[in-house]
């Protein structure tokens, strides 16, 4: 505090212009010297630089006093959102977000994941990070590192392993919104992976994180289409662009015989695609390799099998689609 009782930022932020104040995000004095921490987002280097010299003249008029020592913060990151739906469980949500997120690392993106499914979380096994506890700085959480060194929160992580969560729907959110307002650093897009159905999870987090985007995955069967069709919905309603809809489970060969079958049928996300008139993404095979390493918790998309193709040329879509790749 100063002596007049007005806080050190209070103080310089009188002694500037209007529109010069609000950049001011923190200052203090020492020994009749000021250290400023500013927002210099949207600035190149002359507005700094002009900047610098309005600062020095407001706090060191006649250069009397001081110069005042000034940190200027970089651009914020602009965060992007990217919903993973399903409407329905057992079509492998989680397995598809988890290879997506190895793959846009891989790509070059600042990828990070939430696993919003607070009741059956899966991403903790599925990116190998189950014995790990956040730390919080406050009331703020840091992520834990995931394979491929992938920012990421789960309520696995802050639960005994096992434990049942008997929430009602406004716990559910509180424990939501921890997630999300975590310490992401310079993540630049976090895929959060939704549990099944369109309930409270959901609401809150289209109420309170509007994502950017939102990709639905579903099996070829017939059932799981009618729900993802509900999952698409809501994000409709929502006004959440879909970004587009994933085949997963589609087609399976027989590592003895060699023969394909389509267990859950063919083509049916496609068309559904083209009903909608939205984007088809791509499909992921029914594989051994993808639930082997899924549960083994070293996603497929680590290597360059036809299956880690298949993530890989979605996940491409995925950047480009928010501007993080060239197309």
């Amino acid at each position: 505090m100063t002596s007049n009782g007005q806080t050190e930022l209070e103080t310089v932020r009188k002694a500037l212009p209007a529109e010069l104040a609000p950049r001011i995000i923190s200052a203090r004095q020492r020994e009749d010297r000021w250290t400023l921490v500013v927002d210099g987002e949207g600035l190149d280097a002359p507005a700094r630089e002009r900047m610098e010299a309005q600062l020095h003249s407001a706090l060191a008029p006649g250069g009397g006093d001081p110069a005042p020592a000034i940190a200027f913060m970089g651009e914020r990151v602009r965060r992007r959102i990217i919903a993973i739906g399903s409407g329905k469980g057992g079509v492998g949500k989680s397995t598809v977000t988890a290879n997506l997120a190895v793959a846009l690392k891989r790509a070059g993106v600042k990828v990070g994941v939430i696993d919003a499914d607070i009741y059956g979380p899966s991403q903790p096994i599925l990116l190998k990070s189950e014995d790990l506890k956040p730390e919080a700085e406050g009331e703020t959480l840091q992520p834990v590192r995931g394979v491929a060194d992938i920012p990421m929160l789960s309520m696995g992580h802050l639960v005994a392993k096992g434990r049942a969560l008997a929430w009602r729907g406004p716990m559910a959110g509180r424990a939501l919104a921890q997630l999300f307002e975590a310490n992401w650093g310079d993540t630049e897009l976090l895929l959060v992976d939704l549990p099944p159905g369109t309930g409270d999870v959901q609401i809150t987090m289209l109420q309170k994180f509007k994502p950017d985007g939102a990709v639905i995955v579903s099996t070829p069967q017939d059932l799981a289409l009618a729900d993802a069709a509900r999952a698409g919905s809501l994000f409709d309603q929502g006004e959440v662009p879909i970004l587009g809809l994933v085949e997963n489970m589609a087609g399976y060969v027989c590592p003895h015989c060699g023969e394909a079958s389509d267990p859950f049928g063919s083509g049916g996300v496609e068309r559904a695609a083209g009903r909608l008139d939205l984007p088809f993404l791509g499909r992921i095979p029914l594989s051994h390799s993808v639930r082997e390493s899924s549960d083994a918790g070293d996603p497929v998309a680590l290597g360059d099998t036809p299956e880690a193709q298949a993530f890989h040329a979605i996940a491409r879509q995925i950047a480009v689609a928010e501007g993080l790749a060239k197309a």
